[in-house]
């Protein structure tokens, strides 16, 4: 007896100690799958929200019908509420959006809503400053002041952002949704006739004047990325300039078919009618182009296309039929 207890001492004192502990082993694996299964549904949050949530929305065919609007009431500015509406509260506005939300992934749809915002602005700017006044003499519409004010607000800004504010702040489509609601009160003030919408000849030309300039700093933007790109294969930038011009094209599109009804009588009297038809389908074109890669490659290369100049085709093409209509209402 005395032999088995010295080797029991020997196991207890020298040899147990220094195994591993097997007590709890069986378990690890379920841990294992545990976290396994957790990464997975925080990969599938993240991706599959992401393609659900994306929506580059370029419908040439969105419209706003006649009979949805007031009699007397800018068919340009309810195209401009509806854009808004639909950019903002139905696809949801994706470019300010946190980490805690799939469309943090995104990158295309924040920049093509962004670009839209954008040429909303500008032509928000000219309702205050020309079409919303009397001659350009009369005061400046309140409704018109604050809906050019809201859209000129970062795209990019959520409830808190530490590096204008410890304390909260309004977010990009609260502000987006302001100026909505400033231009729908002004449109309704028009058809009271408590507002004016001035569709002279010399308000479109000024409008048309502010989106050639608008399409002119484009097409140096996507002048510079082209002979700059970003990168050494890949382009990492160029997409961020196609879509932010892309959105800016459609949206111009979307207010230049809608300044059509309201400007009729000028485009009549001056013969517009085919040179405006031209116009519309340029933008439509520019607007309408969907490579599934954006490429950014030498605009000569017989291998690797540059949708950038592509794009910036259309958008001269467009500037410069602009520019031929405004000639026109100058005489």
């Amino acid at each position: 007896m005395a032999v088995r207890e010295q080797i029991e001492d020997f196991w207890y004192d020298r040899v147990q100690p220094k195994l591993p502990d097997m007590r709890g082993l069986h378990k690890k694996p379920a841990a294992r799958y545990g976290i396994g299964v957790i990464v997975l549904a925080v990969l599938f949050y993240y991706l599959i929200g992401a393609l659900i949530i994306q929506e580059i929305d370029d419908d040439p065919a969105f419209a706003i019908s006649q009979r949805s609007i007031s009699n007397g009431q800018s068919m340009t500015v309810a195209m401009t509420v509806a854009l808004l509406d639909r950019e903002v509260n139905q696809n949801g506005w994706t470019a300010n959006d946190p980490f805690t939300s799939p469309a943090v992934l995104l990158d295309n749809m924040p920049n093509y809503q962004k670009g839209m915002v954008q040429a909303l602005g500008r032509f928000a700017f000219e309702l205050a400053d020309q079409v919303g006044r009397r001659r350009g003499s009369s005061q400046i519409d309140p409704d018109l002041q604050s809906a050019a004010g809201l859209l000129q607000y970062p795209g990019d800004v959520w409830h808190w952002d530490p590096t204008v504010s410890l304390s909260p702040t309004a977010t990009s489509e609260a502000q987006y949704n302001k100026a909505r609601r400033a231009l729908l009160n002004y449109n309704e003030r028009v058809a009271r006739g408590d507002a004016v919408f001035e569709s002279r000849a010399d308000n479109l030309l000024a409008t048309l004047d502010r989106m050639a300039l608008d399409l002119g700093s484009s097409s140096a933007v996507i002048e510079n990325q082209i002979e700059n790109p970003s990168g050494w294969f890949i382009d990492t930038e160029g997409d961020d300039v196609f879509y932010t011009t892309k959105g800016q094209i459609y949206a111009y599109y979307m207010l230049v078919k809608a300044l059509r009804h309201d400007f009729n009588n000028v485009i009549q009297e001056r013969e517009l009618s085919q040179v405006w038809a031209l116009l519309e389908e340029s933008l439509q074109d520019g607007a309408s182009l969907q490579p599934l890669v954006i490429i950014n490659g030498d605009p000569d290369s017989q291998i690797l296309p540059s949708h950038l100049a592509a794009q910036g085709f259309y958008l001269l093409r467009a500037r410069t039929q602009m520019r031929s209509i405004t000639n026109i209402l100058l005489k």
